[in-house]
């Protein structure tokens, strides 16, 4: 497996910090990929434990294939632009250290890709609960039919934000703008916002659970606070301001602020919900009062409508019907069923 500089078809970044407990699996599993030509950026973020020495005993013993970038910690927006700047394939994908891939994923989404001539190829995802193994739930596992942003850019609203099972024209992701102030959660968000900003193509699909997102119960993403929804307000001015820049079409804008409804107005409502001693009904005034000011369109979405979610699928419905509820004032009561159905359910977030 692998190629020299210049014949790479796919890079993979993977961003490393305090990992030296799970970075061997992962890295094992992309050295197992099938795919030819294959590029593993791995980038020391500044870790304080001996995950760099283990990339460097793979880089030994895999020059050919395996890359190390060491750099202070900057975080991992930080550390997934700098592999993309040593980046030398044709298209490039994402995974984090302590999630696992199938053998057969790099080939599958680069033949999607290459075959579809698409942008940006999605493939299905495994969320698994690392304590105990089990599968909580398959996402993305449905066939879709390719999807053009220009000819229906809600539908972009349905795709998770989540750069790690996918894959991405490189050229494409070398023209996003920067960011000033990377968020310190959702910075998945920020890429995806970031790239259907520049993309021209199509977006491709592969249906089958390739990719292992192992969720631990401790995540970053799982204990949320105030101050770090503060940071995503700052990263999605950031954007509103890209789009501003260029001149985006009014459904792309569209989309802008429906997404922005989503993961402030509903997922983020939903963590904060969880924590104890925060005046939910004060952040949710906050927000509200937030996205009118900056993204005004989320009040009469077409994409977060009725009409919209009964011709896009399970997403939209729900979509819709939260939309509903922050609407009518009614979150708090909402967000606590939500809460007893997941506890019921033993299932995963997927808002």
């Amino acid at each position: 497996m692998g190629g020299m500089a210049g014949t790479h078809r796919f890079s993979v970044v993977v961003p490393c910090y305090k990992v030296e407990s799970c970075l061997r699996g992962c890295l094992d599993s992309l050295l197992s990929q099938t795919l030819d030509g294959l590029e593993i950026i791995c980038v020391n973020d500044g870790s304080p434990d001996g995950s760099l020495e283990i990339m460097r005993s793979y880089q030994r013993r895999h020059s050919g294939s395996v890359k190390v970038v060491d750099q202070e910690n900057g975080g991992l927006w930080s550390a997934r632009r700098s592999g993309i700047e040593a980046a030398s394939g044709e298209y490039i994908g994402f995974v984090d250290a302590d999630d696992e891939v199938t053998s057969d994923w790099a080939e599958r989404l680069y033949n999607a890709a290459t075959q579809s001539g698409a942008e940006l190829v999605v493939c299905g995802l495994s969320r698994v609960d690392r304590a105990s193994g089990r599968v909580m739930t398959r996402e993305f596992c449905q066939p879709r039919p390719l999807l053009s942003s220009s000819v229906d850019p809600g539908a972009l609203v349905g795709i998770n934000p989540s750069v790690c099972n996918k894959c991405f024209r490189l050229e494409s992701v070398q023209r996003m703008a920067a960011l000033e102030e990377p968020p310190s959660i959702l910075e998945d968000l920020a890429f995806s916002l970031l790239f259907y900003l520049v993309m021209r193509g199509t977006i491709a699909f592969v249906p089958l659970p390739l990719y292992r997102y192992v969720v631990h119960q401790d995540s970053m993403i799982n204990t949320v606070t105030i101050e770090q929804v503060e940071t995503v307000k700052r990263m999605l001015l950031e954007v509103r301001s890209a789009y501003g820049r260029v001149g985006a079409s009014t459904g792309l804008c569209q989309m802008l602020d429906a997404s922005a409804f989503l993961h402030l107005g509903i997922s983020m409502s939903f963590r904060l919900s969880c924590l104890h001693g925060v005046d939910l009904g004060a952040s949710l005034r906050d927000t509200t009062s937030y996205l009118d000011a900056h993204f005004p369109s989320w009040r009469r979405s077409p994409y977060t409508s009725l009409s919209y979610a009964m011709s896009h699928g399970p997403a939209f419905r729900r979509l819709a019907v939260a939309s509903w509820f922050y609407k009518a004032h009614l979150m708090r009561p909402f967000l606590a069923a939500y809460r007893l159905a997941l506890s019921t359910l033993g299932t995963d977030i997927k808002w």
